[in-house]
């Protein structure tokens, strides 16, 4: 008989480690390629990164949770291997199903991945409960109740991101729930859990007593801050976000200071025990800017997008340097057995290890601070190169390790034996302290900033300024300090003495590159964001001003005055007639586009519902007057229909039938006029005095946004004084998308405060504002939501009553163009369209998708009425 075939020999305990653990380190190059692809690819930078570093953070989740778990309980958990091989399986497929829907952008494909993902980490704290309730008593067994609670909230997290994707009116507050338990749930519990014994074995230091009663009082601190924190979202109360955070800090702060006290004893001087401590840092601060800003932010869209701007660093700096930094001691002592093979690889691992973490955090400190664009992708690009040289030294170490054993010969397997919470026998030598090693790493630094800044060299700024002549100087030194505001200087009048020398000390406080340039000569250099300069103007005699000298910044009203006190006197004609000039501006001598709304603004109501399956619309229109503000700070007398101007949106199909009632409760006489329909005007478009009514019944008989305003003269005052409106008839093969939104152009030709338009300057076509739907900037102030990957389509009226309109969203691009009843651009087509050109009482509407998330700004190309108004913002998430 044949000898039955030799069974295949098990992975050893050491094998197994090396396997699942080259995911981990598969997931990490599979970061670094999305950040090197990403400009090739049709997908956000954020998206093509976040999963794969997720999927990185998960996947050693799933393998080290499980190990310490079976450490601390001494007792394997159901199925073993194989159940936590099949775990790792699904999060893989999962991940890989999640990157395929992105890529494709298949939104199924994404919803199947994700729960896929979920169930294996559900199936992962389910083990963990079971292993935990059949487990022999340990001292260190309730730690793993860290875990466990960190997989149920990932399961609700979860849930909070479905909900989100059905109800996207949710969004802007359920999306925070979502990043807290995940992030602070999920991955920090884990993390901080871990922490408690990972944080003495690292630095071979003995766990006090004291230790065991500290996360056992810091786990229910930690989960209970979640708890608040997720339900703020949920209950729409942005302080619970900041106690649910302050309540999480405590609990990581009671872990804190038990392991400060063990790095007392045991200093860290490697590079896991450098980088754990950083990442803990990066965590609090996280979770600090979190909670402070849902104090100072005005609403939840808001915070949605400035947390986000500053949370990929911070997580980057917090799950980055805790995964390194866990592998750097895990990988050698887990996975290479001997202790020799082990100390030798953890000598590779710490090569440079002061250069690595002082050059790591240093970089993203920097990058989180106001910094020029080229400075941050170079520090971008040091961040990522130092995790290539993790990657690069954590394959070094195995091979060198592996090399020592084999020499070794063979001996029993006892790979993964790691005492926990005592000193580890021959420990590995740590690296000597190189002060030169910081020097360089900052070096680094520094020279990145300095090729950031070099690329828009200031101007030197220098110059000698002699006595202004004739006058007396005192002696006596002015020193004032001039910030920036949005787009002024302030203060915007600087009052100076008679014969004092001025010495100004600028701060750019804003949020771009500014200088301040006296009319004297005098001007500092080109500041970015957070820079400051002192100047001496030298001695003040007479009044002069001062400005920003970069293109357009003082015509956006970057100027000051510097005004002498106590001056001889002077012929002050030109002074009476600033002030006359002044008086008559009305008005438009408040418009300040910089100026905040008040909290309580509403912006005109831009989203669109879908026409509804009447066919016969029957509607009822009050001529209102009403004072209301056209921008911050600045009222008009506006004649409206419905108290809005524009108007309410009429919407229906073609072959709907409108009958509308138009009741005059104004004090002069008006009218109506509907573009959408056919008819003799002499009837329906008649003129009605203050208290009559009149009805305008039409058939829609073509498809189109159609005007339809005021037709009393001069029309033109009664258009620019608010009375127009639109009414969108949808063409027969209309596809539905996911927003709609409508933008009505107008002119504002502002009169005296409180009052009508100024007819003149209607006539001479000068507006002072241009704006969407009635109110300059309003959707810089309020933007408009939308998603990263929906379509998106925004009808675009321009009632004028004279500038024509070319509607551009910055950063998008329209694949579908629909102007004045036809299609000039469809999807599929293989153009694409910039902008869409409308005259007077012309519409139509253009589609898009917006490719990542961020603020997309949309204008009328016609710059100079952007710039008086006629701009607004997509918030994309």
């Amino acid at each position: 008989m044949d000898a039955a075939p030799p069974r295949r020999a098990a992975l050893s305990r050491r094998d197994w480690y090396l396997l699942t653990n080259s995911i981990v380190l598969a997931w990490i190059v599979l970061a670094l390629v999305a950040v090197g692809v990403h400009r090739f690819v049709d997908q956000p930078l954020w998206l093509l990164v976040h999963v794969p570093l997720l999927g990185a953070a998960t996947a050693a989740i799933l393998i080290w949770s499980q190990h310490f778990a079976d450490t601390l309980l001494r007792r394997s958990a159901p199925g073993g291997r194989a159940g936590l091989g099949t775990r790792l399986a699904l999060h893989t497929l999962g991940a890989g199903v999640v990157m395929a829907g992105m890529l494709t952008a298949t939104i199924p494909l994404v919803a199947i991945g994700g729960g896929v993902v979920a169930a294996a980490v559900v199936a992962h704290g389910i083990i963990l409960g079971l292993q935990t309730r059949t487990a022999l008593p340990a001292r260190f067994a309730p730690l793993v109740r860290y875990y466990v609670a960190a997989a149920a909230v990932f399961f609700l997290g979860i849930a909070a991101g479905v909900v989100t994707a059905i109800r996207p009116v949710l969004a802007d507050r359920l999306v925070t729930t979502h990043l807290i338990l995940n992030a602070y749930g999920w991955i920090g519990l884990t993390v901080l859990g871990t922490l408690v014994l990972l944080w003495p074995t690292i630095l071979h230091a003995r766990m006090p007593r004291t230790a065991d009663a500290a996360a056992r009082h810091a786990l229910p601190v930690l989960v209970a801050g979640l708890v608040v924190a997720a339900t703020g979202p949920i209950v729409d109360l942005r302080p619970l976000v900041a106690l649910g955070m302050a309540l999480w800090i405590a609990g990581a702060g009671r872990l804190a200071v038990e392991g400060w006290r063990e790095a007392r004893a045991m200093p860290p001087a490697t590079y896991a025990g450098w980088s754990l401590a950083a990442g803990f840092a990066w965590v609090v601060a996280a979770a600090a800017a979190l909670g402070i800003q849902s104090l100072v932010v005005p609403d939840w869209a808001t915070l949605r997008v400035e947390y986000l701007v500053v949370l990929g660093p911070l997580v980057v700096g917090f799950v980055v340097q805790v995964l390194t930094g866990a592998l750097s001691h895990l990988l050698p002592v887990v996975a290479l057995g001997s202790p020799a093979a082990a100390k030798a690889g953890s000598e590779v691992l710490d090569r440079g290890a002061a250069f690595r973490v002082a050059a790591f955090n240093g970089a993203i400190l920097l990058y989180l601070a106001p910094m020029p664009s080229l400075a941050r992708v170079l520090l971008s690009f040091v961040v990522a190169g130092l995790v290539v040289t993790f990657v690069v030294l954590a394959v070094r170490a195995l091979v060198v390790g592996r090399r020592i054993r084999r020499a070794e010969g063979p001996h029993p397997d006892r790979s993964g034996r790691v005492t926990i919470g005592m000193p580890l026998p021959a420990p590995p030598s740590p690296p000597r302290r190189r002060p030169g090693a910081v020097v360089a790493a900052l070096g680094l630094l520094a020279l990145c900033v300095g090729a950031g800044v070099a690329v828009d060299p200031a101007a030197a700024g220098i110059s000698t300024v002699a006595p202004s002549q004739g006058v007396v100087a005192t002696g006596e030194t002015t020193a004032v300090t001039v910030r920036v505001d949005g787009m002024r200087f302030d203060p915007a009048v600087i009052e100076v003495p008679y014969g004092d020398r001025l010495v100004v000390t600028f701060e750019n406080t804003g949020t771009d590159v500014h200088d301040l340039t006296f009319a004297n000569g005098v001007r500092t250099g080109r500041l970015a964001p957070g820079a400051s300069e002192k100047i001496d103007v030298g001695l003040v005699g007479a009044d002069f001003q001062g400005w920003c000298s970069i293109a357009g910044h003082r015509q956006m009203g970057m100027e000051l005055t510097v005004e002498v006190t106590g001056a001889p006197a002077v012929d002050d004609s030109h002074a009476a007639g600033h002030e006359h000039d002044a008086g008559s501006a009305g008005a438009a001598a408040d418009v300040d586009l910089q100026r905040e709304p008040a909290s309580s603004f509403a912006a005109w109501p831009a989203a669109l519902v879908p026409a509804s399956d009447e066919t016969v619309h029957r509607v009822t229109l009050n001529v209102e007057e009403i004072v209301t503000d056209v921008a911050p700070g600045v009222s008009q007398a506006r004649w409206t229909f419905g108290g809005r101007a524009p108007g309410p949106v009429l919407r229906g199909r073609v072959g709907d039938r409108f009958e509308i009632t138009l009741v005059n409760d104004g004090t002069i006489g008006h009218s109506i006029d509907f573009h959408a329909g056919a008819l003799a005007p002499d009837g329906p478009m008649r003129t009605i005095q203050p208290g009559e009514t009149l009805t305008y019944a039409f058939t829609a008989t073509q498809a189109g946004i159609w005007m339809y305003h005021c037709s009393t003269m001069p029309m033109s005052m009664h258009i620019a004084n608010g009375m127009h409106g639109a009414v969108i008839i949808d063409p027969p093969d209309l596809a539905p998308v996911d927003r709609e939104y409508v933008l009505v152009q107008g002119e504002l030709y502002l009169g005296a405060a409180g009052a009508t338009a100024d007819a003149d300057k209607i006539a001479a076509g000068t507006p002072d504002l241009v704006a969407f739907n009635g109110y300059a900037d309003q959707y810089v102030h309020r933007p408009l939501s939308a998603a990263a990957g929906e379509r998106v389509r925004v009808w675009v009226l321009d009632a004028g009553p004279n500038a024509p309109s070319s509607f551009h969203v910055v950063g998008g691009q329209f694949d579908t163009v629909y102007v004045e009843g036809s299609y000039v651009l469809q999807a599929g087509d293989p153009g694409g369209s910039q902008a869409m050109a409308l005259q007077p009482a012309q519409g139509g509407f253009v589609e898009l998708t917006f490719p990542e998330p961020g603020s997309y700004p949309f204008v009328t190309h016609r710059m100079s009425d952007a710039e008086k108004g006629a701009r607004g913002l997509f918030r994309v998430e």
